[in-house]
């Protein structure tokens, strides 16, 4: 199924006309975004079309600029899901991966799955009835959807990948891979469940990442440039989720 056409807020440092043009024309060559708004006073970059929120991500961060998905989609059409390792020596570096989910209609929706840190191979995610991660991914439950698989083989030092995550295990046998998943579900039915990644189809492991899927913002839900609770703006909030691993 192609994705229908859906909005993006992304959170841009920019200073002048010029870092607006930079932007601008690292959006311009990609197919699947047909429109776009760039407003330098609100440092915030508008995008709608079909392509999955993290490459346009790559693209701005290929300015040189960082960006920070700050709504995706209609409200309540929006889910998020790190995932994470429950293995003891993983544990400087649990996060291992990122789910983004958004709905397109009723009953169809993509995610777009970044993984990073793992043994090079064909992985298999899919969506578990249960939330509990008491036990890791051995506690989620029975399948609730099974997503297709996930072709983990780019080196960990790869930028773009890093980039998505974060802070990344650069070791020779840790890899990182990228895809873009249909599913015919309604992202208000998947909140509170899981998302795992296995090392087997029909099978989990211990070591199977695992994490719960949140409700995420919709375009124009939080345009927020520094969190009422903490007092430090959204770049500090994203330095501290590099050093563990994960952007949010």
């Amino acid at each position: 199924m192609t994705a229908s056409p859906f909005e993006i807020v992304f959170a841009v440092p920019m200073e002048c006309k010029s870092c607006v043009e930079s932007v601008a024309n690292a959006l311009k060559p990609l197919e699947g975004i047909q429109k776009f708004d760039i407003n330098l006073n609100s440092n915030l970059v508008t995008t709608e079309g079909s392509l999955p929120p993290s490459e346009i991500v790559k693209a701005i961060q290929s300015t040189g600029r960082d960006a920070i998905i700050r709504g995706t989609g209609k409200p309540n059409s929006a889910g998020v899901c790190i995932l994470e390792s429950f293995d003891p020596k993983d544990i400087k570096q649990p996060v291992k991966g990122l789910a983004r989910i958004v709905q397109v209609s009723p009953n169809d929706a993509f995610i777009d799955l970044t993984i990073n840190g793992l043994p090079k191979g064909i992985y298999y995610p899919s969506i578990r009835t249960s939330g509990n991660l008491s036990k890791g991914a051995l506690s989620t439950g029975a399948l609730f959807y099974k997503l297709d698989s996930i072709n983990v083989d780019k080196p960990s030092n790869s930028s773009t990948i890093i980039d998505s995550l974060g802070a990344a295990n650069s070791s020779q046998d840790s890899y990182s891979g990228q895809s873009y998943l249909y599913a015919k579900l309604n992202v208000s039915d998947l909140i509170g469940r899981s998302i795992i990644l296995s090392k087997f189809s029909n099978e989990i492991s211990p070591d199977s990442l695992c994490g719960v899927i949140a409700r995420s913002a919709g375009a124009w839900e939080n345009d927020k440039q520094v969190c009422s609770c903490s007092g430090k703006t959204v770049w500090q909030e994203r330095s501290e989720a590099k050093n563990k691993g994960i952007t949010v």
